[in-house]
């Protein structure tokens, strides 16, 4: 996620840039695509460290296929439909080329919501996971308390309107759940696996 943030072409294009920018969105995105099933097999490892006879951790899994099925969705229609609509618009005139222009910009809300939708879910997931460490005394009070105020922090400023896709703040919060995931995963690396005890 930080890497695809970090490399997206921002801004106007030129029409001698675009071919540049196509191939820089379809690697970008590429990454992307195919880092979400690691992050899911990660978050499920967690979840299985994590569980206990509340279930919790499942819970948390459960809302987290959710925000990476969105995210999923989200990243084809930014970086596999959009390239293409890029070369159309830039390939066409007149009436044909507004067009173009006006599925592009319908192409970019409808990544902008599953983005939403991602960043909610994932916050939600991550809340729950936080409790659920808190509950079950586990990985470490810091790492709960951060998941903790981060999704309480994502979900309220997103559905109040303050975190937007095209503000700043919301690619923090993007950061934000990034760490959280490392610094939950390196925790996790470092606790001592417990005997097999409540299984899914």
């Amino acid at each position: 996620m930080i890497i695809t943030m970090a490399l997206h072409p921002m801004g106007r294009i030129a029409p001698a840039e675009l071919e540049a920018v196509v191939r820089k969105l379809l690697a970008v995105h590429s990454v992307a695509l195919a880092s979400i099933p690691l992050l899911f097999l990660g978050a499920w490892g967690m979840a299985r460290r994590l569980n206990g006879p509340d279930r919790l951790s499942w819970a948390g899994l459960g809302i987290f296929g959710y925000a990476v099925a969105a995210i999923l969705t989200g990243a084809v229609f930014d970086g596999l439909v959009e390239p293409r609509l890029l070369q159309q618009i830039v390939g066409s005139e007149g009436p044909t080329r507004d067009v173009w222009q006006t599925i592009m910009r319908y192409n970019g809300i409808v990544d902008s919501a599953f983005v939403r939708v991602y960043v909610v879910a994932a916050g939600v997931a991550i809340l729950v996971w936080s409790l659920a460490m808190v509950k079950n005394k586990q990985m470490g009070l810091g790492v709960a308390l951060y998941g903790g105020l981060l999704g309480v922090v994502t979900v309220g400023g997103v559905l109040a309107g303050i975190l937007r896709p095209e503000t700043h703040g919301f690619a923090l919060v993007i950061v934000g759940e990034a760490l959280w995931f490392l610094i939950a995963g390196a925790a996790l690396w470092r606790e001592p696996r417990a005997p097999s005890g409540v299984t899914a």
